[in-house]
């Protein structure tokens, strides 16, 4: 912990010409409105040309060691005109202290900093900058001085190890955009409190449209180029179906002002605003309470679900590290979000349209205020040619491929992938067999094994087009495509994980128990009567019920907890579902984020008990789930959250495909029948991909 009389220390580092002296001048200008900043240069110690390791040395010794102590620090500088130590200095060490320069924040100075900023930019840019900034007489020790730059960072990842970092040349850098990311930091929360609490809040405009155009057509329209969207798709309210659990749609990106990027891998969420990468160490649903611990924004009534933009996207079943599990390193993000600072709901049941936008309260910021003008005007205008019947604004027509196959069911036009499996079929019965004698030893109840198919995506396969294939053939409530550079899901999950309502209701929705639907009606609703009665699937069903009572139970206020549908059968177009309803009322003291925590991953995607349960998984399963397994949807800026399970999803990941199958695992299961429901539960995908499922 800091001591309470010594500075904040702040490193800006990067190679020469990176723009280190420029956004530490203007950073330090910034804070200076609220406290007193000094500045050190280490180009003031450096002992001459050769001189980058000695200086370094000279750096943390005499300058760094003591500030961080809350000393004077003295210091000899160096005489470049004679090439010798010159007169004796001192830094004082005020409120903040900025330290730039090459090498402020290598392995030794790290140890005693607050903060490190690296700035990243080309070398050629830099070269030019650094020989124009310090004159011709630098351009003979160029190549010298980049050498040991060289041979330092080699040894020394400094970009890496950076809380913040910069990209691009010094031109482009916003002094405010890195002041932003440097509160972001858990470590300087409390020191740089003055400055937080002069962040402008966050004010929502809502504007209601009387239609509600193709939910296809218009996020092609809005954002078929971004290359960050989301797209959360009651594609079964969309499609004229009876509403059950779902009316809503919500499409967005991470583009605009206030738009972002939260990326969490291995205990560090990385958030990127424009240019500028903040690491956040230390576990997901720490930062995600900290960004989403309370309600941000006032929402009118009108507005439905309780969506007042925030953070969309996915949380992959590796988190399971953080609430109870082992650590699984898995290919994909362990979460992956957009900040949405705009956004459209569309509410099928009343045929409306919300505009969402953020601005800074008080029009405290111009430019955003500005921008989120022109994007409501660029959404009404997609809005309205599509609601007046252009001609590609109908759900027939909206990414149709030229030969009509997507109407068919079939994605458009590409080579099926072939796909591999990661277990065989002998190796699946067995790790049923095995999951059965854990269930015998009183090891668990019930066990929700999984295996992976994978394929090399086929070379001009189309994500959204597939994703409109997959939706057009089985329709559901929590339908979802989400776009994250080179990470893309397809989902059309029928299962809601868990909401929180803007008022603190809880509500989980678990399915366990699937039949396939039946072209002949009588079959079919032989079919659904007999999934209803099933000792089997209900007893599945039961004990997930217990298990997320349980979950639950923790945030809960005592008495509100309630069981409101037990083993109910919903139809959709390609299956019938048993599902049940849970609800209970979260306690006002209680962390929103830690009651998502303590029910995750989804129960009905582990088994019960949940904690012994995914040891047993990790034994058995032979590699990470991914995305697979997790949870998509949004925590909003009300306080409102919905999430979906990741089931029945088509994962790209760079070049490769991957689909997630499995079922649960009771004593009185039959092997070959569990993997039978593997081959029925892959085959939607795999038909709208033209794939065949593999020997």
């Amino acid at each position: 912990m800091q001591p309470a009389d010594r500075p904040v220390l702040i490193a800006v580092d990067g190679r020469s010409g990176a723009g280190k002296t420029t956004l530490a001048l203007e950073l330090a200008a910034l804070l200076r409105r609220h406290r007193s900043v000094g500045v050190f240069h280490l180009e003031d110690i450096y002992p001459g040309w050769n001189g980058l390791e000695d200086g370094r040395r000279r750096y943390w010794e005499t300058v760094l060691e003591p500030l961080s102590r809350g000393l004077s620090a003295r210091w000899t500088a160096w005489n470049w005109t004679a090439d010798t130590d010159g007169e004796r200095r001192v830094t004082e060490p005020a409120e903040v202290v900025i330290l730039e320069g090459v090498g402020a924040a290598d392995a030794a100075a790290r140890q005693l900093l607050d903060a490190v900023i690296w700035i990243e930019a080309d070398a050629g840019q830099r070269r030019t900058r650094a020989i124009a900034r310090d004159g011709a007489g630098y351009e003979p020790y160029w190549d010298t001085w980049a050498g040991q730059e060289q041979k330092w960072l080699a040894a020394d990842d400094v970009a890496g190890a950076a809380d913040i970092v910069v990209q691009d040349s010094p031109d482009l850098l916003s002094p405010s955009a890195v002041l932003r990311a440097l509160l972001d930091l858990p470590q300087l929360e409390p020191l740089l409190a003055l400055e937080r609490s002069h962040l402008p809040g966050p004010e929502l405009q809502v504007e209601r449209l009387g239609s509600c155009p193709d939910s296809a057509a218009l996020f092609r329209a809005l954002y078929g180029a971004s290359s960050h969207a989301v797209w959360l798709d009651s594609s079964n309210a969309a499609a004229g179906r009876p509403v059950d659990r779902n009316a809503v749609s919500i499409m967005a990106d991470g583009g605009g002002p206030l738009g972002a990027l939260a990326e969490h891998r291995a205990g560090t969420t990385t958030i990127t605003r424009g240019r500028v990468s903040v690491r956040i160490r230390g576990p997901f649903f720490r930062w995600l309470d900290s960004v989403w611990g309370g309600a941000a924004v006032q929402l009118p009534d009108d507005v439905p679900e309780g969506f007042a933009l925030g953070w969309i996207g996915c949380l992959g079943y590796e988190l399971k590290r953080e609430t109870g599990g082992s650590d699984v390193a898995a290919p994909t993000p362990d979460a992956a979000l957009i900040f949405a600072g705009r956004g459209i709901v569309l509410d099928h049941q009343r045929q409306l349209t919300y505009l969402l936008t953020l601005t800074h309260a008080a029009g405290l910021d111009e430019a955003a205020s500005a921008e989120a003008a022109r994007w409501r005007e660029q959404a009404r205008r997609a809005i309205g040619a599509l609601s007046a019947g252009a001609p590609d604004g109908g759900e027939q027509d909206a990414g149709a491929p030229s030969d009509g196959g997507e109407q068919e069911g079939r994605a458009p036009s590409a080579a099926a992938p072939a796909f591999t499996l990661r277990d065989s079929r002998a190796s699946y019965l067995d790790k049923v067999r095995r999951a059965q004698a854990e269930i015998t030893e009183g090891n668990s109840y019930e066990i929700c094994l999984t295996t992976q198919l994978a394929a090399d995506a086929s070379p001009g396969l189309d994500d959204l087009g597939t994703y409109l294939a997959l939706r057009r053939r089985n329709p559901a409530p929590f339908a979802t495509y989400l776009r994250f550079g080179d990470l893309t899901v397809a989902s059309t999950s029928p299962e809601r994980f868990m909401s929180i309502r803007a008022d603190g209701w809880l509500r989980a929705e678990p399915i366990k128990g699937t039949r396939r639907r039946l072209e002949d009606p009588a079959e079919d609703a032989a079919a659904k009567a007999e999934l209803a009665a099933s000792p089997k699937d209900r007893a599945e069903n039961i004990m997930i019920v217990d298990l997320l009572r349980n979950d639950l139970s923790h945030y809960a206020v005592p008495g509100t907890l309630r069981v409101s549908r037990l083993c109910a059968i919903e139809s959709y177009a390609t299956v019938h579902q048993m599902v049940s309803t849970i609800d209970a009322q979260l306690r006002p003291d209680a962390s929103r984020a830690e009651a998502v925590a303590a029910a995750f991953p989804a129960g009905s995607m582990t088994g019960a008990p949940k904690i012994s349960t995914m040891e047993i998984l990790d034994q058995l399963e032979s590699g990470p789930r991914g995305i697979y397994s997790g949870a998509a949807g949004y925590f909003s800026l009300s306080g409102a959250s919905d999430l979906s399970v990741v089931i029945r999803t088509l994962v790209r990941h760079g070049s490769r495909l991957s689909l997630g199958v499995g079922g649960a695992i009771t004593a009185d299961s039959d092997p070959a029948a569990e993997w039978d429901e593997v081959r029925a539960k892959a085959f939607g995908v795999l038909s709208t991909l033209g794939a065949a499922f593999p020997d």
